[in-house]
C-alpha cells in the first residue's frame, strides 16, 4: 500500500519502519521544520526527517500545514491510498487527511477518547493512572475524535517514566498499526463517546516547576513524567536545579503540611549518599538522588552536596 507518513519524534519511528518492513512503501515524510537546540540553538532535524533522509525518502517540512500549498501539491501528487500519522504534531487539514481513498489513520498513545491531545502519555504518568494503551483512530476534522478502529490496553510498571511507556507504546502503536492496514477494507469503524473524553494539552516548561507543598507522592509523578522532557526543577539559592531521579519517602507527622514550626515544605531535612531529603506537604519526604545544577551537568545529589554548604533551615523553591 502506497503510503504518506506524517510524524516527528523519536517514537514515530517504530511505525515508520514497520511500515517498510511490511513492504508498505512511504511515497513522502512530512514533518515539523528543523528547530534550534543547544547552546548555540544551532538547527536540529526531527528523528523522523533524519531516519527518511537515511533512506532517500523524500521529506517536507511545512511550518503550518493549514496554509501550505506547496506541501499540499507535494502529498497530492505522492497518489497515497492512505496517510499515516503518528505524532506528527500540527492539525492536519480536511483537504489533506480526506483525499486518499483510504483517507488518513491516526495512532495515539492512550486508551482514546481518555486523553486527547498533544501529551497523552505524560498526563498518564502525572496523574498516577495504572493503565494506558494505543488507539489507531480515523482521522476527523476535530483533534483526536476519529472513528476508533483498534485498540490495545497495556498496565503501567511501577514507577515507569513518561520516556519508558512511551517508548513501549511506540512499539505497540507499530504492530497495530500494521495489523490495522492489513484489514482496513473490512475493519468495522467505532465512535468515540464524547461524555467520556479528557485533555491532554501540550505540557508547558512551566508545568516542571516542584512545589514543595504537593505531597511526595505527586512530586514523584511529576519527576516521572517530565524530568526527561520537558525537565522538573526548583530554585536553590536563586538558581535553577534540576531534579533528574529521586522517589518518595513517608515521615508520617515529622512534616507539617503549611507555614509553621517546623520544617516547612521545601526544607532540606537530611544530606548524605542516598541523596538529598527534602520536606513536602502532608508529613511527606522526597529524596532527590540525581540533579543537574544550572549550567552544570548532570551529578548525583551526593556530590553536589560535597560541593555545597548546606546550612540548617535550607531550602528549596522561591
Amino acid at each position: 500500500m502506497k503510503t504518506v507518513f506524517f510524524g516527528s519524534p523519536a517514537a514515530a519511528l517504530p511505525a515508520l519502519e514497520a511500515l517498510l518492513a511490511a513492504g508498505h512503501t512511504v511515497e513522502l515524510v512530512v514533518t515539523q521544520p528543523d528547530k534550534p537546540a543547544g547552546r548555540g540553538r544551532r538547527l536540529v532535524p526531527s528523528a523522523v526527517k533524519t531516519f527518511a533522509a537515511e533512506r532517500r525518502i523524500p521529506v517536507v517540512t511545512p511550518a503550518k500545514i493549514r496554509t501550505d500549498e506547496d506541501a499540499r501539491e507535494r502529498i497530492v501528487a505522492a497518489g497515497p491510498d492512505i496517510n499515516v500519522v503518528v505524532a506528527y504534531g500540527q492539525i492536519i487539514p480536511h483537504a489533506v487527511h480526506f483525499f486518499p481513498p483510504h483517507h488518513s489513520m491516526n495512532v495515539h498513545f492512550s486508551l482514546l477518547p481518555k486523553y486527547r491531545g498533544a501529551a497523552p502519555v505524560q498526563w498518564t504518568v502525572l496523574n498516577g493512572d495504572a493503565e494506558s494503551g494505543v488507539t489507531i483512530i480515523e482521522l476527523s476534522d476535530r483533534m483526536d475524535e476519529g472513528d476508533i478502529l483498534a485498540r490495545e490496553r497495556v498496565f503501567l510498571a511501577p514507577r515507569e517514566t513518561a520516556s519508558a511507556l512511551e517508548a513501549r507504546l511506540a512499539g505497540i502503536g507499530a504492530r497495530l498499526l500494521v495489523s490495522t492496514l492489513a484489514r482496513i477494507d473490512g475493519i468495522p469503524r467505532i465512535k468515540q463517546d464524547d461524555s467520556l473524553a479528557t485533555l491532554a494539552p501540550k505540557i508547558r516548561k512551566e508545568d516542571g516547576r516542584i512545589v514543595w507543598f504537593e505531597t511526595a507522592a505527586a512530586i514523584d509523578r511529576r519527576v516521572l513524567a517530565l524530568a526527561d522532557r520537558p525537565g522538573v526543577f526548583t530554585i536553590f539559592r536563586g538558581k535553577r536545579l534540576n531534579i533528574v531521579r529521586g522517589h518518595p519517602v513517608v515521615t508520617a507527622g515529622a512534616v507539617p503540611s503549611s507555614p509553621g514550626p517546623g520544617p516547612g515544605p521545601g526544607t532540606i531535612l537530611a544530606v548524605g549518599k542516598a541523596g538529598l531529603a527534602v520536606a513536602c506537604g502532608a508529613g511527606t519526604a522526597y529524596v532527590v538522588e540525581e540533579l543537574q545544577p544550572e549550567g552544570k551537568g548532570t551529578m548525583s545529589a551526593h556530590a553536589f552536596s560535597l560541593g555545597t554548604e548546606f546550612a540548617p533551615g535550607d531550602s528549596f523553591g522561591e
